[in-house]
């Protein structure tokens, strides 16, 4: 391969893998001071020119001027070393250009190895630094196949590949090969075998980013996510704040005919979602987090201690603790609140007691 073969090579890896030409330079060179230590008698004391402009790429190996050479690798004659340079003299040194077709067989071996590590290593840290930039946001992914033993899928998301655990689908989700599904990238991780990218549609980040792509008043920053707690699969409580008043933050994330949210809840295989408008009074707050039970009173026990208790009619009790008793906690999750939760008959009783 000659010099402009190369930089024709090295643009068609930029632009293919997205693997810079000034890396992959680097892996050349180093596979070049490997391949002349091996051939050249332990001499690593190369000279490399790049001219990328010029499409030139050339190697000189620096030799020692001498009378008599007792080790070509490393030493050169008087004679030869001035039809390189015309005023070299006795113990100075001379770049000798490379011809790298002379390489030994296992010195050249070596060097395409580095080479080719050298890609691996380029697109290991492409995917890193894309996955890197994209951490916390929510992506489109194509599932490539099921294991059918742990349940987990292989996913490719644009060029690279990932790995979504079973643990991290939600209950109702049924993938199959080719599937088009929406992950959010919670981390990405360096590890020995390459960069390590941590897929979830468990986390409640993935409803936030749902939203923001769906209510254009989130993306532009007129309606606030305040808050989010979430049991995937299940029921998400959202709460929401306009900074317009002119804007309805319920009816804006809801949608026209509930289109907006519709289209979230379709994504989360189900998901019930429930909206709710964030109200720095408290009490007022944890009323609309308790929805869609009516709440007759929310009396403050302990401000420090974040606890209240709330009154309810006798037929909304099992309505406000929900079932199994979600309802009551995904409303303290979503306020940071501990809530009590009492029928009015049993305040009428204590009432009496007093």
């Amino acid at each position: 391969m000659n010099s402009k073969e190369l930089f024709e090579a090295l643009k068609i890896l930029e632009k293919e893998r997205g693997i810079s030409s000034d890396f992959m330079f680097d892996k050349i060179k180093k596979a070049i001071v490997t391949a002349c230590k091996n051939s050249y008698n332990g001499n690593e004391d190369v000279v490399i020119k790049v001219n990328a402009n010029k499409n030139k790429f050339e190697a000189y190996l620096q030799k020692t001027v001498v009378e008599d050479v007792e080790d070509p690798g490393n030493e050169i004659s008087l004679q030869e070393a001035r039809k390189i340079h015309a005023n070299v003299g006795i113990g100075e040194k001379v770049g000798v250009k490379l011809n790298t077709k002379e390489f030994g067989r296992i010195a050249a071996q070596t060097a395409r190895n580095i080479i080719r590590q050298g890609i691996r290593d380029g697109e290991k840290s492409v995917m890193l630094q894309e996955f890197e930039s994209r951490k916390g946001t929510l992506t489109s992914a194509v599932i490539e196949k099921i294991d059918p033993k742990t349940g987990a899928a292989s996913v490719r998301i644009g060029k690279s590949e990932s790995y979504l655990p079973r643990s991290e689908f939600l209950a109702n989700d049924r993938f199959k090969e080719g599937d088009m599904v929406k992950v959010y990238i919670v981390d990405v991780k360096e590890t020995e075998r390459g960069p390590k990218v941590v897929l979830s549609r468990t986390q409640p980040e993935i409803v936030e980013r749902m939203f923001e792509r769906e209510v254009p008043e989130i993306a532009n920053g007129v309606i606030e996510i305040k808050q989010v707690a979430r049991e995937p699969g299940s029921r998400t409580k959202i709460a929401v704040l306009s900074h317009d008043k002119n804007v309805d933050a319920i009816g804006a994330c809801i949608g026209a005919r509930g289109a907006r949210v519709a289209a979230i809840v379709r994504e989360l295989g189900g998901e019930k979602i429930d909206i709710i408008e964030y109200n720095e009074d408290i009490a007022q707050y944890i009323t609309a987090a308790l929805a869609p039970a009516d709440i007759l009173a929310v009396d403050i026990v302990s401000e420090g201690d974040k606890s209240c208790r709330v009154i309810v009619p006798d037929d909304q009790l099992s309505l406000a603790i929900g079932n199994r008793g979600q309802n009551a906690r995904l409303a303290a999750k979503l306020t940071g609140w501990k809530i009590d939760i009492k029928p009015k008959s049993a305040q009428n009783i204590e009432n009496m007691d007093e």
